[in-house]
């Protein structure tokens, strides 16, 4: 069995998809869809930057995105693959979820983008910059953290955003309580923690006003039933009922990416076999989460797709 995964915002970086759209006629169709659907030039942002606008949450969602929508067709449209046929199941980190959609063909393309676009906007404008921060833990499991947040709160919002695999967990919230977190952090037991160069605090309570915007986008929003179960962020669970999708997508703007335990459920459910398209972030969290036995791969160039045509 085998899941298609999808990285979430981080992995984003100057040049992603030139040499795709370089090498692909299919590729540069997706980059101009996205471009069309935006009435931005996102492609060429993304292959020139600047870097800091790249980094810009409204645009990094859309170009990870694009970039591993984009992988992904020209193994199907040129390698004559059916994703129903060599897939089991989708799942994606945070913005990710939306990229799996899109890819099992819940969301159309345009479509996808187009909430992607909002969804940034509307996260970086839920909390004001210099209010909310968010902090890496090395070497903490999720007891760990969730006992770190607990005592940093002090009457603020510190709470887990990404349980991303055993020994590494993300915390998010106000600032002041994030900066006591580190500050007690080998005192519970954890490695270090470390500031991330984020600009909003997301995943977290403090995100409602967001949620609430996505609310709205995702009411009027036709979502087709997947052509796999999607496994959810906020559940670890797989779902293909449109309603239920539509709904943990609100829920997941302010919840827990319970990306460990997917990993996990989704090797108990019988895959043994997780491709990742366009980064190469969450293979390594699924590997440090499940047991030897799994494989790994990460498809970001034509060299990748050519590599994973043989062994599926």
């Amino acid at each position: 069995m085998r899941a298609f995964i999808f990285p979430g915002q981080g992995s984003q970086a100057v040049g992603m998809g030139k040499a795709l759209a370089d090498a692909s006629p299919t590729a540069r169709a997706v980059f101009q869809e996205v471009d069309e659907a935006l009435g931005q030039h996102l492609f060429r942002l993304m292959c020139d930057g600047p870097e800091s606008e790249l980094t810009l949450t409204e645009n990094a969602q859309p170009a990870i995105m694009a970039n591993a929508i984009a992988t992904l067709r020209v193994l199907e449209t040129e390698g004559g693959v059916r994703l129903s046929e060599k897939c089991n199941f989708v799942a994606g980190h945070s913005l990710g979820e939306y990229s799996a959609l899109c890819a099992a063909g819940a969301l159309p393309l345009s479509v996808t983008a187009a909430l992607l676009k909002l969804r940034g906007r509307a996260m970086q404008a839920a909390v004001p910059v210099g209010i909310g921060a968010m902090a890496a833990l090395l070497g903490a499991d999720i007891e760990k953290a969730e006992a770190l947040a607990a005592a940093a709160a002090q009457g603020e919002t510190c709470t887990v955003a990404n349980d991303n695999d055993p020994s590494q967990v993300v915390i998010s919230g106000h600032k002041g309580a994030i900066d006591r977190a580190i500050e007690l952090a080998k005192d519970h037991g954890i490695k270090r923690g470390i500031l991330l160069p984020v600009s909003a605090p997301f995943h977290c309570p403090l995100m409602q006003p967001a949620a609430n915007e996505m609310q709205n986008a995702l009411g009027t929003t036709t979502i087709h039933a997947p052509l796999v179960p999607l496994f959810a962020n906020v559940t670890a669970a797989p779902v293909s009922e449109p309603d239920i999708i539509a709904a943990q997508l609100v829920h997941q703007v302010t919840g827990r990416v319970r990306w460990r335990e997917s990993a996990i459920a989704m090797a108990e459910t019988g895959v043994t076999h997780f491709v990742e398209f366009g980064g190469k972030v969450l293979s390594p969290m699924v590997k440090r989460s499940t047991h030897e036995d799994i494989t790994t791969s990460s498809v970001t160039s034509m060299d990748d797709i050519e590599a994973l045509l043989k062994a599926i």
